[in-house]
């Protein structure tokens, strides 16, 4: 299993800067995808996601960004579309050929050296480095400097990072799913709803807090925007933009699985669905396969995350 990259057409690449302690993603489509999205956090932060509605004129998408640093990340998407206008990819305007990038942001300015940023030279870097191998998980990309647990505050919260899963379903149609995952709340593994990372009782201690139960008892500050879980769903079955909007919706039941307390009014949470294939499936299974796909990549964002930045994390 690649992850992302086991849907034919996408590619996927990072920039890391391990002395800021962020970065960003490319996940690229050249030929083209036809693109739904769904957005349930309250504090996004985004650009072009317009061309993902239902209703907009542009039928298909060549690129997604994903980048740390809040807005000032999204300057990355630019680096990604001169590299793909520099490659002939994009739609044809006359003699120009304009490659459509939307892109969204995580904030980790609690982590690193907070005057670093994705800039567009990384944007680009970012999608020169893309390939179909296996996609790098954990502290890289736009996961560089991502966290998890923050209901108490930074000092209590653990590494995350990006992570990536496939799920086959009849057909040989396939749904697999990016994640970056920057979350106030703790995750759960959904099969034994265990937290596996999240909020600490302490800096020192490896005991969770148990982030809904600390909500329920006890005032805390939950409007901080420091969090965010941003996704890529992609399929080899041939979608329409209505569909693949639905898809998306589909996405967003796999990050509520896995993430709790999730979509709060501190979070920008977003899910970006791509179809980049023509295999026949229903959308109803190809639903049930992108939340499957998109909790276990989440799973494997923290399970794939090293100690770093001051934060524990779960890889040794």
């Amino acid at each position: 299993m690649k992850g992302l990259t086991d849907i034919a057409g996408i590619r996927v690449g990072h920039a890391s800067d391990y002395d800021g302690l962020t970065g960003c993603t490319a996940i690229l489509c050249e030929a083209g995808a036809v693109a739904g999205g769904d957005i349930r956090g309250s504090a996004t932060g985004t650009e072009e996601w317009d061309v993902l509605n239902p209703l907009h004129v542009t039928d298909r998408i060549h690129a997604v960004v994903f980048a740390g640093r809040s807005v000032y990340g999204l300057e990355a998407a630019s680096g990604v579309r001169r590299f793909l206008e520099h490659k002939g990819v994009g739609f044809r305007f006359g003699g120009l050929r304009v490659p459509i990038v939307p892109a969204a942001i995580l904030f980790d300015f609690g982590v690193g050296q907070p005057g670093i940023r994705p800039t567009r030279e990384m944007g680009e870097s970012a999608a020169a480095a893309a390939h179909d191998g296996p996609v790098q998980e954990g502290a890289v990309g736009a996961g560089t400097g991502a966290t998890v647990g923050k209901i108490l505050g930074m000092k209590n919260a653990m590494k995350s990072g990006i992570g990536s899963f496939t799920v086959e379903i009849a057909g040989g149609v396939k749904v697999a799913a990016l994640a970056a995952v920057n979350a106030a709340g703790d995750v759960r593994d959904p099969s034994t709803g265990r937290i596996i990372a999240g909020a600490r009782v302490s800096p020192s201690s490896m005991e969770f807090a148990d982030a809904a139960r600390v909500l329920k008892t006890r005032p805390v500050e939950t409007t901080s925007p420091r969090n965010t879980t941003l996704v890529v769903v992609a399929t080899n079955a041939g979608l329409n933009k209505v569909e693949a909007a639905k898809l998306a919706r589909f996405g967003s039941l796999g990050v509520a699985r896995a993430i709790n307390p999730v979509n709060m009014m501190s979070d920008g949470d977003v899910v970006v669905a791509m179809s980049a294939g023509t295999a026949k499936a229903s959308l109803d299974a190809l639903g049930v396969a992108a939340a499957e796909a998109v909790a276990e990549s989440i799973l494997r964002a923290v399970r794939m995350a090293p100690s770093l930045g001051g934060f524990p994390g779960l890889k040794k």
